[in-house]
């Protein structure tokens, strides 16, 4: 399986639709000038979804000693409509989920 399926597949799951990829967009996320964030997000229309017609994808190492790849799949539902803000949205849930364990 390739990534971008890969990806398609945890769109499926996540979410319930389809997609199709449309490209894909290099991210810098600073904040103070200090990276957060930088990687790929991959773009997908989105076919079945009630609510959204776009979705932003990417994964990552996670778990202990990065073991796992976790896949991250943000829905176009405003306040989101650009991969910076599916990364955005992505950094402020795992913020909240984080202080939510503790």
């Amino acid at each position: 399986m390739t990534y971008l399926e890969s990806l398609q597949e945890a769109i499926r799951k996540l979410h319930g639709c389809e997609s199709v990829h449309v490209e894909s967009v290099a991210i810098d996320e600073r904040f103070q000038g200090k990276p957060v964030w930088q990687g790929t997000v991959e773009v997908f229309d989105l076919t079945g979804h009630p609510k959204a017609k776009r979705c932003y994808a990417w994964s990552h190492l996670d778990g202990k000693g990065d073991s796992e790849r976790r896949f991250v799949a943000v829905l176009g539902i405003p306040p989101v409509d650009s991969p910076r803000r599916a990364v955005q949205a992505a950094i402020v849930s795992e913020a909240k989920n984080n202080e939510q364990r503790r």
